[in-house]
């Protein structure tokens, strides 16, 4: 049931991040495209950048069919990699100097494949983000047993969040904004985005452990595996 509690005052303004890659591997694979922005406490964006990067590497034509660059483009329109990374490193870096909470989808796979990216390239990683809100993690939280999918664009749709453009990194940073902002209305959430990183980090890992369990009953992992459950950045 939906509550009347307003949104917790820290969630006025937000700094939300997406990463499209040339794959799902967040130590190997390269970053494609990237957005960091910042939304109000409508979910109107107020500021935003975004890049294209050439990855160095070929982009397969599964992550091109999802994101659209392919290898040609990025290699003909796209910024040397080490340049992008160090660019979205400094423009997160600056958002949590200033204290804002950062929005993420599924933050431990951007968060990580980016640190793998700043260590590849011989550049300052981001070695602990926080704040960080990640809608999934949150909604998985407060609504375990609702059946489906949980990608973006289902989420989304859950909560009513417009996403014209799945896969292209800023229409995705900002959906997840709004479904942060969502949230903070359909539910009673802390009151300082530190408290709820926090709790993240315990919701994130208990959420892996659920899963491993699951993945070995049906098969799909052998009982020696688990799944890493690291919050926002992934140990493994």
């Amino acid at each position: 049931m939906t509550t009347t509690t307003p949104p917790p005052t820290w969630l006025t303004r937000v700094g939300v991040f997406d990463l499209e890659t040339t794959g799902v591997d967040v130590t190997h694979d390269r970053i494609v495209t990237a957005h960091v922005g910042v939304l109000d406490r409508h979910g109107t964006p107020i500021a935003a950048r975004d890049w294209l990067a050439d990855p160095g590497i070929p982009i397969p034509d599964g992550a091109a069919a999802v994101h659209g660059v392919t290898t040609e483009h990025a290699r003909a329109h796209g910024r040397p990699a080490r340049e992008v990374v160090a660019e979205v490193t400094e423009a997160l870096t600056m958002l949590f100097a200033q204290g804002m909470p950062i929005v993420a989808y599924n933050a431990s796979y951007d968060f990580s494949l980016l640190a793998h990216e700043a260590r590849r390239h011989g550049l300052p990683e981001l070695t602990a983000p926080q704040p960080v809100i990640d809608p999934l993690v949150i909604d998985k939280a407060h609504d375990r047993y609702r059946r489906g999918k949980r990608t973006l664009s289902v989420v989304a749709e859950h909560y009513a969040v417009p996403l014209d453009d799945a896969h292209e990194a800023a229409a995705d940073a900002v959906a997840a904004g709004r479904v942060a902002l969502a949230l903070a209305r359909e539910f009673t959430l802390p009151g300082t985005a530190a408290e709820l990183h926090a709790q993240q980090i315990g919701w994130a890992r208990d959420q892996a452990a659920s899963l491993t369990e699951y993945f070995i009953k049906v098969g799909r992992l052998d009982p020696s595996e688990e799944l890493d459950g690291s919050w926002p950045l992934r140990e493994s």
